[in-house]
């Protein structure tokens, strides 16, 4: 109640500037995470000063300048825990400790079984557990022995002849330290099938109109620009244009060096607040657009086969040339055992659009079977991070405050048409996103998600 109470009084603070009381309340509410404060708001405020809804957004800047916010700078509320914060908790080193134990037992049992006749299916699990704990085992001795030669090299700092080469000893130490450290903290998180995988994008517009396509495109723009960025290979599957310039619908295969690890905590509901350019009256409107990331699976890694396929084929529609009505170029193929259907009508030819479909079809086939595995393996767990589906509001772009604020994690970027770009903000927006996923697997693989 008191930060309400706070809030309230900054609110007052904003009343005399005349800054917008509807653009204030859509900063606290996804800053903070205030509902109580639009009640409040509602009850007390808006019926005793009849606050127009439409008031302009020019004096925003100004609340944002006295809160500490210039520039691009970024806001994260929530906190990303450094390498020694992590190693500082009792339940790491309790984890390491089992490790150890598990190996040296695991180990033991290798020895004492080899060479006897029966128990050979467990002998092939320990030797599989050995081999997959032998690196993290490893780099634990190492640490160890690092720690203990620190201890022994800030002994010697003590002697005046021995202390500038001490000094250079030490320095030397704690990075090699806080290198195996990191490097520990890796190897406990588990590395995901798909992470390697490259990937196919859906953009489609959502609520909105004509100004959610419009947005759409922006955002289809945005990933091809990201793509270029990192290098990535980008090559578009699918792109239904809008009357006025925008996209209803837009796919893209994109391929490249950990494009779905960087890439798949972009998906769901991304949310615009904007004046359109198709308004008349200059009123603040919400648009949103979904986005779908898909890992890519290779044919070897996942396969389809043909009996469970029915493939037609039919007449291209929509502007397109000479094509259009007259050949039977799209192609239209169903998976039959679940029902999920897979169309392109994109390229002249048949056999392209044939390939496409399919490739859009094993990528859905596969996120499905990724879904399920992931549900079985996590149905306990609560993840901050969010699920990575496409029904879930991830994020808002708005244009009057020039921020884009991600929800699960409470990042802000003051930079709207900068971070749509598709380049550096985007990136480090991303790396935050991978950053908190990663704590927060290792946090519950520790058991200490509460913190």
């Amino acid at each position: 109640m008191n930060r309400t109470r706070s809030i309230m009084q900054l609110y007052g603070k904003c009343w005399f500037s005349r800054i917008p009381t509807r653009c204030f309340l859509s900063w606290v509410s996804d800053a903070y995470h205030v509902p109580r404060v639009q009640r409040l708001y509602h009850r007390n405020i808006y019926t005793r000063h009849h606050i127009s809804r439409h008031e302009t957004h020019s004096m925003f800047g100004h609340m944002l300048k006295l809160r500490g916010f210039h520039g691009s700078q970024s806001v994260l509320l929530s906190k990303i825990l450094s390498v020694e914060e992590m190693f500082s908790k009792p339940s790491l080193q309790e984890y390491l400790n089992k490790v150890e134990d598990e190996y040296d037992a695991s180990l033991n049992s290798v020895n004492t079984m080899e060479g006897q006749s029966h128990g050979e299916e467990e002998l092939s699990q320990k030797r599989i557990r050995v081999s997959v704990l032998r690196p993290l085992v490893q780099h634990i001795g190492d640490l160890r022995l690092k720690q203990k030669e620190l201890e022994e090299t800030e002994e010697l700092l003590k002697d005046p002849d021995l202390c500038e080469l001490a000094e250079m000893e030490r320095e030397a130490c704690q990075t090699v330290i806080q290198d195996l450290k990191q490097t520990i903290l890796s190897l406990i998180i588990p590395a995901e099938e798909s992470d390697m995988s490259d990937l196919v994008l859906e953009v489609t517009a959502g609520i909105g109109g004509q100004e959610a396509m419009l947005f759409t495109a922006e955002m289809f723009d945005m990933y091809q620009s990201f793509a270029a960025f990192q290098g990535w290979g980008f090559e578009v599957l699918e792109y239904t244009p809008s009357e006025i310039g925008g996209l209803r619908q837009g796919s893209a295969s994109i391929c490249g060096h950990l494009t779905y690890k960087k890439m798949k905590f972009e998906a769901g509901v991304h949310r615009v607040q904007r004046v359109p350019k198709t308004e008349k009256q200059g009123r603040m409107h919400t648009s949103t657009t979904t986005v779908a990331i898909l890992p890519q699976p290779t044919e070897i890694t996942f396969t389809i086969q043909s009996k469970d396929l029915r493939i037609e084929t039919k007449r291209a529609s929509g502007a397109g040339g000479q094509h259009v009505n007259t050949t039977d170029s799209a192609v239209r193929i169903v998976h039959i055992p679940t029902g999920v259907v897979s169309e392109c009508q994109q390229e002249r030819s048949q056999i392209k659009n044939k390939e496409t479909a399919m490739k859009w079809l094993r990528a859905k086939l596969y996120s499905m079977k990724l879904e399920e595995e992931t549900s079985k393996r996590y149905q306990t767990r609560k993840l901050q991070i969010g699920s990575k589906g496409r029904s879930e509001k991830i994020r808002t772009y708005n244009f009057s405050q020039d921020r884009v604020t991600d929800h699960r994690i409470g990042k802000t970027v003051h930079d709207v048409r900068g971070f749509i770009l598709g380049e550096d903000l985007l990136e480090e927006m991303s790396v935050s996103l991978q950053q908190f996923s990663e704590q927060e697997t290792l946090l519950d693989i520790l058991g200490d998600n509460d913190s």
